[in-house]
């Protein structure tokens, strides 16, 4: 059976680990595979997964092995058999020796950023012969030329089980706080970076016809909508009314509870890659902020995911769903585009369900790692 090792950076926020852990885990457990997880801050770690201990050196959690990634090595461990650097994090120089001298050269694969841009096809699976081994650049995507999502077997199902359950029930466990729900009331999960949109849609959300429980995940938004309640901060657990919205403060959750908040909602706020992904398998409307980058290179990506999303929607709603996304990312007149976005809440909806569907026909990320390195592995 062959070992499989994925190192892992976290570069800023969540996204970079999610992304490995989910990865891992799925490679595990549903592909019965020996796997290591090399990550530099397990405090980050444990965030979304509580069960970690940030001081252990080594630890199991779900059949994966997880290393802390030190600063220095003292004893450089054997190459495994697939080397996975997530997002260019650069292996260890030592541990590369170690590829190098092993008899069988292990398959290194670049484990890249998803985008959907056309060049993305052209260079997935690509190598790159360096110092005489073949890097291999594999590259998640929207297509059937591409690496795919991630997603486990079991997604889709349960999904549908989460949502032939009690969510009214559900949702009080989240925010026990909340006022009772009625038949108009709309629910929205909001993760997102800083962002200078959010005080203009706070406000329209304000003036909303129907009640509106907002869902916000501890994190970096919090200090912005604490001056604009007037309060020193915000705390977990408690709720705050701003006009027709509730607004209620939760933890941060691990991946399952995040997943099952998606599934609980009408829209979906989310930001860089993970939850946007998990936003897509969730078939509910979302708004992606995506991650900024120098010399504004995401609004080219931002730009490229928008033109294939909306490809199949009426001219109108992909329109309005386009200048709500370019308002949430770059500003202008958030209410506006707010308001023309909402007019298309059914057809919107019915969308993203059928997005879903149609991601799961080209199968998923880990699966399709898993064939390109047995087909290298012959």
């Amino acid at each position: 059976m062959p070992t499989w090792s994925i190192f892992c950076r976290v570069v800023d926020n969540f996204g970079d680990i999610g992304v490995c852990w989910r990865l891992a885990r799925q490679l595990a457990n549903e592909h019965h595979l020996t796997v290591t997880l090399w990550v530099d801050d397990l405090a980050s770690f444990a965030q979304i997964r509580p069960e970690i201990e940030p001081d252990l050196a080594q630890q199991t959690l779900d059949a994966v092995t997880i290393k802390h990634w030190p600063t220095q090595w003292r004893d450089t461990p054997p190459a495994s058999d697939v080397v996975i650097e997530a997002f260019g994090c650069d292996l260890p120089s030592a541990y590369l020796a170690q590829m190098q001298q092993w008899p069988t050269k292990p398959i290194w694969l670049n484990l890249e950023y998803l985008s959907a841009e056309d060049w993305v096809a052209g260079c997935h699976g690509l190598p790159s012969p360096q110092m005489g081994l073949n890097k291999y650049f594999f590259f998640p995507g929207f297509s059937q030329n591409t690496g795919g999502l991630l997603a486990e077997r079991a997604l889709l199902t349960r999904r549908a089980q989460w949502r032939d359950s009690d969510s009214q029930q559900k949702r009080r466990q989240l925010a026990p706080l909340l006022p009772a729900e009625s038949a108009d009331t709309r629910f929205i999960s909001l993760f997102a970076y800083e962002n200078p949109a959010l005080i203009d849609w706070l406000s329209a959300l304000k003036d909303s016809p129907n009640p509106i429980h907002l869902f916000i995940p501890t994190g970096k938004v919090l200090p912005q909508i604490a001056q604009l309640l007037n309060q020193p901060a915000l705390y977990v657990g408690q709720v705050y009314q701003y006009g027709a919205c509730h607004l209620a403060i939760l933890p941060m959750l691990s991946q399952d509870d995040y997943d099952r908040l998606l599934w609980s909602c009408d829209l979906n706020f989310v930001r860089g890659e993970d939850s946007f992904v998990r936003a897509q398998w969730a078939g509910i409307p979302m708004v992606w902020q995506i991650y900024p980058q120098s010399e504004n290179t995401h609004l080219d990506k931002l730009a490229a995911f928008l033109a294939l999303y909306t490809a199949d929607l009426p001219t109108q709603s992909a329109a309005a769903l386009t200048a709500f996304y370019q308002c949430w990312n770059q500003g202008g007149d958030v209410a506006a585009c707010w308001s023309a976005y909402c007019q298309q809440r059914a057809i919107l909806q019915k969308h993203a369900k059928n997005w879903a569907f149609r991601l799961a026909e080209q199968g998923d990320l880990a699966t399709n790692l898993v064939k390109f390195t047995q087909s290298k592995l012959k």
